[in-house]
């Protein structure tokens, strides 16, 4: 899997070869400078890689090197975690970081943008288990449809924005990682810093009432559309924890903070 590109692009390994069920990677030196290779072993990862090499390094890890599946990313050095900010008593500072990221990302292009795919489509899941479950699942099943049916700034987007796929680059800042490459309403990225399954704390009311002010601000977002794009992605997330054959519960508890939240403003 490694051989040819490590031959091609005179890598060192540095470290041990991590598999994935979208990709294999390895850590390795490139001309001296930590890099890591990431073989795409399916579509959603390739497309990523193809609008990581779109970005350039802007609000992104640079890409030194590819060849169609395999890039070569920059590696994020640095020391400080979000995650472990959030859980930390610095979950303001954490966001505020994040959208700060996101809005680079945002910025209008100057350039095409490769193919990428719509939020329609990356919406089915929820759509099927809204038929399948009902309940929560068509409540965001509704809210969603109504935000794609008249979407607003719309634009590319990296398509699963957490507190773990933004790393800290040391004086580059906090940069991005694994995008699945989308394209829609941009209040889309900004929803899951309320799902994180990661993050205990999004279980609990407040913490969604104490972000939404922050990340509304910083993205520039009516806090009333963020909550509607929260229950969209919190049931969508839910759709995606049934296909897997996991626990939904916990997203669609998101959803329904959210949608309680919703309804007080209504």
């Amino acid at each position: 899997m490694f051989d040819h590109f490590i031959q091609a692009w005179a890598l060192v390994p540095d470290g041990t070869p991590v598999v994935t069920h979208s990709s294999h990677l390895l850590p390795v030196r490139w001309q001296g400078l930590p890099a890591i290779l990431k073989v795409a072993t399916i579509a959603e990862e390739s497309r990523g890689g193809l609008l990581m090499r779109w970005w350039d390094g802007e609000g992104a890890a640079k890409v030194y090197a590819h060849d169609g599946d395999a890039i070569l990313l920059e590696r994020a050095q640095g020391k400080r975690s979000l995650l472990t900010m959030a859980m930390n008593g610095d979950d303001d500072a954490a966001s505020r970081m994040i959208c700060e990221t996101v809005r680079t990302l945002h910025r209008p292009p100057a350039k095409p943008h490769p193919e990428l795919v719509s939020l329609d489509i990356w919406f089915r899941a929820l759509e099927a288990a809204s038929s399948a479950h009902g309940g929560m699942f068509s409540t965001s099943d509704a809210v969603a449809k109504a935000l794609l049916a008249e979407p607003r700034e719309v634009g590319v987007l990296h398509g699963d924005i957490h507190h773990s796929n933004i790393l800290n680059f040391e004086d580059r800042g906090f940069l991005a990682i694994d995008p699945k490459g989308l394209f829609g309403e941009r209040g889309y990225d900004y929803a899951n810093l309320f799902c994180n399954p990661a993050l205990p704390r999004t279980k609990d009311p407040a913490r969604l009432r104490r972000q939404l002010p922050i990340v509304a601000k910083e993205s520039g977002l009516a806090p009333e559309r963020l909550l509607r794009w929260i229950i969209a992605y919190a049931g969508l997330s839910a759709a995606w924890f049934l296909e897997d054959g996991g626990d939904p519960a916990p997203a669609l508890h998101v959803a329904e903070i959210a949608a309680a939240e919703l309804n007080k403003g209504a």
